[in-house]
């Protein structure tokens, strides 16, 4: 069976996730940048409610993005320092799985880093995921054997801007053999049977709508008084395709 992996942002879009048949959820704030690591009260919250595996219903339990900005994925020291508070931080909080991502200069995973995070995951028996970081790699395929035996799946749209246009380069990736392979980036339901054809272990998106409650005053060059949450109409229907 295809894994279901919903993004969410908050405890309410946890809670759908979970009710409407996803299999993990991908816990981060800030979707409109990709994502960047979730506030720690967001991360206790919403593993008191739906954290923890349960193998009798196949749920896979809460995983914590650690990305401490936005944009590239080649990190100062002082980055790297707080990526490592970041992960030791939502691992002793009960995180089930870390989703990171790191790259070095010449665009191959940063496997120093990764090796010291996903090490770090291993002594809390949390999985790890690597993310869309290997979108931005000189190579995917390259990339993803690079990090077998380090993590356990990879997120990836084939390096294309969604998943369904990089489907050829996801289905080298998966004969690959090494870490699993999450389909994700610009999935859209229509698109879910035709990536779990490709033979990933899962599918991941978003699920989300647009709320607009716009104020009178702009509190930022990006505030057009909205946010994003997560719809469940589109979980469902998400589900439904894997069936």
């Amino acid at each position: 069976m295809t894994a279901l992996e919903i993004a969410v942002t908050s405890v309410a879009g946890a809670l759908a996730a979970r009710a409407g048949g996803a299999t993990r959820v991908e816990l981060c704030s800030a979707l409109e940048v990709g994502g960047v690591t979730p506030s720690q009260g967001l991360v206790e919250g919403v593993l008191d409610e739906v954290g923890g595996v349960d193998a009798d219903d196949g749920w896979q339990g809460v995983h914590v993005l650690v990305r401490p900005r936005p944009g590239g994925f080649g990190y100062s020291d002082e980055e790297r320092d707080l990526l490592r508070r970041e992960v030791e931080t939502v691992l002793e909080a009960g995180a089930d799985g870390i989703v990171i991502g790191a790259l070095t200069p010449h665009g191959e995973p940063d496997m120093e880093l990764v090796r010291e995070l996903a090490d770090a995951a291993a002594a809390y028996e949390a999985t790890v995921t690597f993310h869309r970081a290997i979108d931005l790699s000189a190579d995917p395929v390259a990339a993803i054997r690079a990090l077998d035996g380090v993590v356990d799946r990879v997120l990836t749209s084939g390096g294309a801007p969604a998943a369904a246009a990089g489907a050829a380069t996801i289905a080298e990736m998966v004969a690959v053999g090494g870490p699993d392979v999450l389909a994700g980036g610009g999935v859209t339901v229509d698109a879910i049977r035709a990536l779990a054809a490709l033979g990933v272990e899962g599918v991941h998106l978003s699920a989300k709508r647009r709320v607009v409650t716009a104020g009178r005053v702009a509190l930022g060059v990006a505030d057009d008084g909205g946010h994003w949450v997560t719809d469940p109409g589109v979980i469902a229907a998400a589900a439904a395709a894997l069936v």
